[in-house]
């Protein structure tokens, strides 16, 4: 039976509800999320909101306190899920390296027999362009991919995510091309919550300190949750109210949390910087792009590919007929002696010989006839010829006892 694409997915993702949602392989720490959201607001709404409630005589305004930091409260748990149950846009790794990209490197060769071979060589990074700027992508060797501009390779995910800011812990999620808005929004809405909860606190503090007619340690002392939510959301507002802070500052000039860490110091030029303006309405106002993964689709066999060249296979054919073609300046002197030793009279290979001029050494009577003594073909082996040039070595040719050619040094030996 055919599987689906998240039952195979080799990612360290996390599937529910039949490949619905993802999450990160960390998904537990969500829990821990959504522990320290809802509790607080259950105790706020418990030992704060409800002795508000006939605090404002008017419109029924001290139902509102409750209303609002319950509906509050659900608008941040629905980003956290979009935020962490949503692909973040992960790029669809190949199963095979885009062959277009494989080159032979001359300089590493692999020696196999006696001869050099060039290696198969891949390119590690190439350059793009992106905004008229040139910009460097490199190869993933894992998903057998270039990245895409702003793409980084999760570790803790196992993918390549397009837009890639980081790996949040506390939603379980990398934080990516299709989910940063609604990252954005989460924490800027917890850090909201934050400062109602403290503010609604406060205010019952001071409720409590005018029916008492008491100092704010008496009001303190009647309404200790109070106090440890007031602490709570003040600690808690330094780390979501900073992050808020913080990403405000990156979507202003287009960086993300993983470029302005890695790249702070280079002073590399933002190709993506478009102003102030146009990179918020980038963020908040484009429509999110759809997922390049469906994960509810069934695999499919992909059909059988030639293997790719090895520098065996890469390596042209060296047949003969190459062979001789290589070294064909080199055998000129090889051709001109075997036409030699096919004349029949002396008189046609003297003249032969004296066409050639002073290029050509003169051998004695006893050579020549040695030489022309007998009416068959000299033959002559390839490994032999390839020892002569003609031309480029000083002295004279010997004729072999078995038929070859050899040099001075040779005949003489």
């Amino acid at each position: 039976m055919a599987k689906r694409i998240y039952e195979v997915w080799k990612g360290n993702n996390i599937f529910f509800f039949g490949g619905r949602l993802i999450f990160g392989p960390d998904a537990r720490s969500l829990l821990v999320t959504l522990l320290l959201i809802i509790g607080p607001v259950a105790v706020f709404c418990v030992f704060v909101a409800r002795h508000l409630r006939h605090e404002f005589s008017s419109y029924n305004a001290g139902y509102a306190i409750m209303i609002v930091a319950i509906v509050f409260t659900i608008h941040v748990l629905v980003l956290l899920l979009l935020t962490s149950a949503r692909d973040p846009g992960i790029v669809p790794r190949n199963s095979h390296p885009p062959e277009e990209e494989f080159c032979y490197d001359n300089s590493a060769s692999v020696e196999i027999g006696e001869r050099q071979t060039p290696s198969l060589q891949f390119p590690r990074s190439k350059e793009v362009m992106v905004n008229g700027l040139p910009v460097r992508v490199k190869y993933c060797d894992t998903c057998m991919l270039y990245r895409p501009p702003r793409c980084s390779h999760c570790s803790i995910c196992n993918n390549c995510v397009e837009r890639f800011d980081h790996h949040c812990p506390w939603v379980g999620q990398c934080i990516g091309l299709r989910n940063y808005r609604f990252f954005f929004c989460f924490v800027s809405s917890a850090a909201l919550l934050c400062i109602y909860v403290f503010a609604m606190s406060a205010l019952y503090i001071k409720v409590l300190m005018d029916d008492y007619h008491g100092t704010v340690w008496k009001a303190m002392k009647e309404s200790p949750p109070s106090v440890v939510l007031m602490s709570y959301c003040f600690i808690s507002l330094w780390f979501v109210g900073g992050l808020t802070g913080f990403h405000l500052y990156l979507i202003g000039t287009n960086q993300t949390t993983y470029e302005n860490f890695r790249y702070r110091a280079d002073n590399r030029i933002n190709v993506y910087d478009r102003c102030c303006l146009n990179n918020f309405l980038e963020v908040f106002c484009t429509k999110v792009k759809p997922s390049k993964n469906n994960f509810l689709a069934f695999v499919q066999e992909e059909p059988q590919r030639p293997p790719l060249p090895t520098t065996r296979d890469a390596e042209p054919v060296d047949t003969g007929e190459d062979r001789r073609m290589k070294v064909e300046d080199d055998l000129d002197i090889g051709g001109d002696l075997l036409k030699i030793s096919q004349r029949h009279n002396i008189e046609d290979i003297e003249a032969d010989i004296r066409s050639r001029g002073t290029d050509v050494p003169h051998h004695n009577s006893s050579e020549r006839d040695s030489v022309f003594g007998s009416d068959r073909r000299v033959p002559i082996m390839q490994s032999d010829v390839r020892h002569s040039s003609w031309g480029r070595r000083s002295g004279s040719w010997e004729i072999g006892s078995e038929g070859t050619y050899a040099t001075p040094k040779e005949a003489y030996q």
